[in-house]
């Protein structure tokens, strides 16, 4: 007679996997919240703006240099807020995808 003995088992193993899953689960939030206290910089015009924001993407600072504020060439700092905002949140990303890309795809 056989023995169907698999079926203890599978619940060892499934067990397993849902402490992987947990721990998993537990890793990606310590990563997000990490993220959320890591800061980085964008900058335009060689330093002229800059803007800082943490990896969650809360603005937490703007610098501007008194050179950029030109009254008859507003657009010109305009444009350069854009593009240190842009730079910043590109750095976000980076560092996001670093710390949160082995989670991606796990639906966690």
């Amino acid at each position: 007679m056989a023995k169907f003995g698999g079926f203890g088992g599978g619940m060892g193993n499934m067990q397993q996997l849902m402490k992987q899953a947990q721990k998993m689960q537990e890793d990606m939030m310590a990563a997000k919240e990490q993220l959320a206290e890591t800061e980085v910089t964008g900058s335009a015009g060689g330093g002229m703006v800059e803007i800082t924001m943490t990896c969650d993407k809360k603005i937490s600072a703007v610098s501007i240099k008194p050179e950029a504020c030109d009254p008859d060439d507003v657009e010109m700092l305009e444009d350069l807020i854009v593009a240190a905002f842009n730079d910043a949140t590109d750095k976000a990303d980076a560092e996001s995808q670093a710390k949160l890309g082995a989670f991606a795809g796990m639906g966690l």
